[in-house]
């Protein structure tokens, strides 16, 4: 996953003629990135118009309409299934209040383009004749080009605080999730790395100085990393009581962590974007072993 910190690098913005040619038309490395290697705009122009879409020119700026949103669907192979990075992008969206089409789509009724040209990555956005697969960079796409609200915040010293509680998190809580059975050793240590994770969260949230209830700096302004967080923790949640036996006692353990849940699950971006329910997470993550 991209870091936070490095929100809109790759962004090829305007030619002199004013017209937006490409925002990370080619898949984005974290050693590219960090390098500050980028594509040019005529290359990157060219590798959006060889995919497999229309090659209708946009003005300066992308406007709302016309969007299709690709994700993983749920055991019946046509319900939205529980992909927390889809869900990621979907609360941006909802925060966003953009409309767009929700297509899940099984290996066998992708579009043959985002086979061919994405090798069927998923989520993936297509934007009249752009299309994004990573959910970091369609999250700064529209963060970048549509603004209202503003999701990402002035202040790069905060986000990386902020992106760095998080870190290993996500990893931490798949391998305790996916270990089976509960309660052995390996379970335990899993468990042990899992709560080292959820500690560091805990004490972010309970610093001194914070007056709201979110990730960065006073905690006061919802961001891109809320909307990340928020599916992870609640897939989190519940394979603690459906899968863990609920091995964690978030609310006596981690008060601050079991607020912060609660208080962005209770968000409209989340309620709207949440249809899947408990039983999808369940069949996700078992469907593992």
């Amino acid at each position: 996953m991209v870091p936070m910190k490095f929100l809109l690098l790759g962004l090829v913005l305007r030619t002199q003629s004013s017209q937006v040619h490409a925002f990370a038309s080619s898949p984005l490395t974290a050693n590219s990135i960090v390098s500050g290697k980028m594509s040019s705009s005529s290359s990157a122009l060219n590798m959006a118009r060889t995919r497999g879409l229309e090659r209708q020119e946009e003005g300066a700026t992308p406007l709302p309409g016309g969007m299709t949103l690709y994700v993983k669907p749920a055991e019946d192979g046509t319900s939205v299934g529980d992909c927390p990075f889809a869900h990621f992008v979907r609360m941006v969206l909802a925060e966003k209040g953009l409309d767009y089409d929700l297509i899940p789509s099984t290996q066998e009724n992708k579009p043959q383009w985002l086979l061919d040209d994405y090798e069927g990555k998923m989520p993936a956005l297509r934007h009249r004749k752009e299309c994004y697969v990573d959910s970091e960079v369609i999250a700064q796409y529209l963060d970048f080009f549509f603004k209202d609200p503003e999701l990402a915040v002035a202040n790069s010293g905060e986000m990386e605080k902020a992106s760095a509680v998080l870190d290993g998190f996500f990893p931490a809580m798949a391998k305790f999730t996916k270990h089976s059975p509960n309660g052995d050793e390996e379970d335990k240590e899993k468990q042990a790395a899992l709560e080292e994770k959820l500690q560091g969260l805990e004490d972010h949230l309970g610093a001194d100085g914070r007056t709201g209830s979110y990730l960065v700096g006073n905690g006061e302004q919802f961001t891109l990393l809320d909307c990340s967080l928020a599916p992870k923790l609640y897939a989190m949640d519940v394979c603690l009581g459906q899968i863990k036996d609920n091995a964690i006692d978030l609310a006596g353990k981690y008060p601050n962590l079991r607020k912060y849940m609660d208080d962005v699950f209770a968000r409209p971006s989340f309620q709207s974007t949440v249809e899947y329910g408990p039983e999808t997470v369940v069949w996700g993550w078992t469907s593992y072993h």
